[in-house]
């Protein structure tokens, strides 16, 4: 079993690993090598990569409720931290490269598309997660209080997911398998600490 001090070692590789991604495409986007439409390309880079950070985060904090996958715990408040990272640069790349911060033209696009508008809401919802996300904001809250405020990592999939397979015109496949696992682990949380705990009383 690995242990969590071992598994320090590692995280600064899956912090360079987790940020390589953007310097890459930043490179491609400075020198023309994203094709014919590089905003676009550029902003779905990073919503994809957005959404499988916050999948990944939902499907370790599932894994780490298990004693052999714990260490995992150990990069699970990073990993999140960088799926709202790369959520941000998705919807500034949205407002500033795609639309020239026009706020009236961004408002009425957020309201009358709706695809744009889920996405929206899956941004909002998770800015209380990062606001709460440092260690002294749990002492703060306590532990019921701040749990509560980050079960909106469920919804703000959802609403993520819902985004990319409304976005997504021709194969579907892909974002229909990220709804799939999203509410396979929802299921798992209700089940395993909601509807079990309260048999058990």
């Amino acid at each position: 079993m690995i242990s969590t001090q071992s598994f320090k070692k590692v995280k600064p590789l899956i912090f360079f690993a987790i940020i390589a991604p953007v310097f890459f495409w930043a490179f491609q986007f400075v020198n023309g090598s994203l094709g014919v439409n590089p905003i676009e390309k550029l902003m779905d880079n990073l919503g994809e990569m957005a959404l499988r950070l916050i999948v990944l985060t939902l499907f370790i904090s599932s894994l780490s409720d298990f004693k052999q996958f714990r260490f995992l715990v150990e990069v699970r408040r990073m990993i999140g931290l960088f799926a709202f990272f790369y959520v941000t640069c998705h919807f500034l790349t949205y407002i500033i490269l795609d639309h020239f911060l026009d706020i009236t033209f961004i408002i009425k696009d957020i309201l009358k598309r709706p695809f744009i508008t889920f996405g929206f809401i899956s941004f909002l919802l998770l800015i209380p997660l990062v606001l709460t996300s440092p260690k002294i904001m749990l002492k703060k809250l306590g532990f019921k209080i701040w749990k509560r405020i980050h079960y909106l990592i469920y919804p703000a999939a959802i609403f993520a997911s819902v985004h990319f397979y409304m976005l997504v015109r021709a194969n579907k496949i892909e974002p229909a398998i990220y709804i799939f696992i999203i509410l396979l682990l929802l299921l798992y949380r209700l089940i395993y600490k909601v509807i079990l705990p309260r048999r058990a009383r």
